[in-house]
């Protein structure tokens, strides 16, 4: 799949609050805080216990079946950013909002939410709306400094970049007859080699 371009997203930390208590997840935290109370806690992975974790062991606990755990929309999935990214996605700096929105977002929908269906089509308009803009300063950018224009752009954006600028760089090479030339193929040589030895015998 496309988002698998970006390696991170496993990683990546999303907060869930768990809805069944799993008796065996970490130690229970003991202690006394700065005044010298002592200070009773929830043991981790008890119901009602909010944490982060990545987002590999959040899909590996969930389960839609028996509802273990309940996922955090990260702020640029809500509603309120849905309605920015509606309104331009172009303005919005990706990179800081978070580097991997296009794969992070793809692997929330696999969390049941109502808002699964909003959160796809804003994904993807989002990413339709930014593509061309992608590309087309890939394609003006030959020989320039482009630290400037992929700084706003998300892992997927920037490997789009890349391969933009990469096409745009062979063909300036192929337009001024720098470009490697067309060589036969090994198998015609190895075709040819045969048919010479098959006329000889």
């Amino acid at each position: 799949m496309w988002w698998h371009r970006c390696s991170c997203v496993p990683l990546r930390p999303v907060y869930a609050e768990f809805e069944l208590s799993l008796t065996a997840m970490g130690a229970k935290p003991s202690g006394r805080n700065v005044q010298g109370q002592r200070v009773c806690q929830r043991r981790p992975g008890s119901q009602g216990t909010k944490m982060e974790m990545p987002l590999w062991l959040a899909k590996g606990l969930y389960e839609r079946k028996r509802r273990v755990l309940s996922m955090e929309l990260p702020k640029v999935y809500r509603e309120g950013w849905r309605t920015v990214f509606g309104a331009d996605p172009t303005v919005v700096d990706l990179h800081k909002m978070g580097p991997y929105y296009y794969g992070l977002g793809s692997q929330l929908l696999h969390f049941d939410s109502p808002e699964n269906p909003e959160i796809a089509n804003t994904i993807l308009q989002t990413f339709i709306g930014r593509f061309r803009r992608t590309m087309d300063s890939s394609q003006n950018a030959y020989n320039e400094d482009t630290s400037a224009l992929v700084e706003r752009l998300d892992c997927l954006e920037r490997s789009l970049f890349k391969a933009g600028q990469s096409g745009l760089n062979s063909f300036q090479l192929w337009e001024k007859g720098r470009s490697s030339h067309l060589t036969a193929s090994s198998l015609v040589i190895n075709y040819r080699k045969r048919k010479i030895t098959d006329l000889q015998a």
